[in-house]
Order: C-alpha cells, then structure tokens, then sequence
C-alpha cells in the first residue's frame, strides 16, 4: 500500500490571501486573477495590485470560476454572471434550510 502526504493551510474567516497566494493555489497566472477583479468576480482590499488583499472566500470564488471556464468554456463576463447566480441560490437554499427548521411540525 502506497501513502500520501498531504500539505496544506487551514484558512479561517479572516484569513486574506495575497495576489500571489491566490495564484499559487489555484495555479493560476495573475493575469487571470486580475482579470477576474476587473470582471467582479473577485473583490481584493487595497489600491495597487502589490497591496491586494484577498478574503479566503475569494478562493472559493476563482476555483469556481476556474471550472466554469475549464469544463463549460464560459467566458469572464458569463462566469462573473454564474457565480453571483450560484451563491445567491446558495443563499436562498441556506434561508429555506432555516425557515424549514424553524417551522413546527
């Protein structure tokens, strides 16, 4: 039997992730990252691209993106579009989850 060693970062809410940070990750080139902040897809603080900080939802937000463009060819514009769409079905799944909770039986 063969065993793996796996790396990794545990990432918490207020973790910030640097450009190069999100490009490491998602082994992606910068160019892509920088295009998903020009589409919206992705939101960074900070003014200059050397002081960009990412919030660590952000990662969930580019591999999204990634895949979308990967495996359905969408373009930045259409995937900025799907990924809004897909958080706030999240979102409206999550309110439905608690309304049915709080609901009595």
């Amino acid at each position: 039997m063969t065993q793996q060693v796996l790396n990794g970062i545990l990432l918490d809410e207020s973790t910030e992730l640097s450009l190069s940070d999100l490009c490491r990750v998602c082994a992606s080139p910068a160019e892509w990252v920088i295009a998903l902040v020009e589409e919206g897809v992705l939101e960074p603080v900070g003014y200059q691209q050397t002081q960009w900080r990412f919030p660590v939802d952000s990662l969930q937000r580019a591999r999204t993106a990634m895949r979308l463009q990967r495996d359905l060819g969408i373009n930045l514009a259409g995937v900025a579009l799907a990924v809004e769409l897909l958080e706030e079905i999240s979102r409206l799944e999550n309110r439905l989850r608690r309304l049915d909770l709080d609901e009595p039986s």
